[in-house]
């Protein structure tokens, strides 16, 4: 028994050295060029602006962060916010019954469709931006084919607007809400549904009292992957809306290589980093557990 046990032992600490040698890389990667990065941006943001020395003095100061408060500031924050959430909102109406209808087709079709929700990711995000900018031009084809049609005299100002931006936001971030949808409802427990309606509830009834509820961990996946890119995609704003609305992403953006001002752009990235950081925490509060891993 006692050879048996030191046998068991030795395997034991033979599999946990077996395993901190795969995850030592990963561990290593991150300490390196996530960790060191983090406080390097922590710590630039509480030095002083200097014209030479690349823009940065080493003394350390508050007032970076206490510029944050000025009204200018909380202005472009508040805007960036709304844009996030008014993304959100129509990427969740429009993802929702995307991924819910995506799981219900038959195999064939489901690959084909899930294909067809990646794909973009194959093309730069920026490409894809610029095609968007050239179909909203006054001469563009969208405007070509409404007069062609008769349906307007002069074009449309499709370009330089906040719905242009809004347009981009949502045709960026979207698939990142449909595939938490469609990961959620495709593994769901439909037994219950049909118990549901063998009891006499309609069909709008068991969606709102047994689907939602089953599918709510992949709604706060889907909100969190599109709400927190969205308030920094700065090209967006500057490519479909002229940069007419200064955006955090914007702001920090015209700090680094137009003001120079590396320790204020720092504090903004950490002010960020902190909204992020809260709204992830919120969503593990919520109930959320492994549904972002899909992406």
């Amino acid at each position: 028994m006692k050879n048996a046990s030191e046998t068991e032992s030795r395997k034991g600490r033979k599999s946990d050295l077996a395993q901190a040698a795969l995850i030592s890389p990963m561990v290593l990667w991150t300490l390196i060029f996530v960790g060191l990065a983090f406080l390097y941006i922590i710590g630039l943001s509480f030095m002083t602006k200097d014209a030479e020395n690349f823009g940065v003095k080493l003394e350390f100061t508050f007032d970076n962060y206490a510029k944050l408060f000025q009204p200018m500031y909380w202005q472009v924050l508040k805007q960036s916010l709304l844009l996030a959430f008014y993304t959100t909102v129509i990427c969740l109406l429009l993802g929702y019954p995307f991924g819910y209808l995506m799981s219900k087709v038959s195999v064939k079709w489901r690959g084909l469709i899930m294909l067809l929700v990646i794909v973009p990711f194959w093309t730069n995000a920026l490409v894809r931006i610029y095609g968007w900018r050239i179909l909203l031009l006054a001469d563009g084809p969208i405007n070509s084919l409404l007069k062609t049609l008769g349906i307007i005299d002069k074009p449309l100002k499709l370009l330089g607007t906040y719905g242009a931006v809004l347009l981009g936001m949502v045709y960026a971030l979207i698939p990142f809400m449909i595939l938490p949808v469609y990961t959620n409802v495709e593994k769901m427990d439909w037994s219950v549904v049909e118990a549901a309606r063998d009891l006499g509830a309609s069909p709008i009834s068991a969606f709102i009292t047994i689907t939602l509820p089953m599918t709510v961990s992949g709604v706060l996946a889907g909100c969190v992957l599109v709400f927190v890119p969205s308030i920094g995609l700065f090209f967006i704003s500057d490519l479909l809306g002229g940069a007419q609305d200064l955006l955090a992403g914007n702001l920090i953006r015209d700090q680094l290589l137009k003001s120079r001002d590396w320790p204020f752009a720092a504090a903004l990235s950490v002010m960020l980093l902190i909204i992020t950081s809260a709204l992830l925490w919120l969503y593990r509060k919520a109930g959320g557990k492994n549904d972002m891993s899909i992406m």
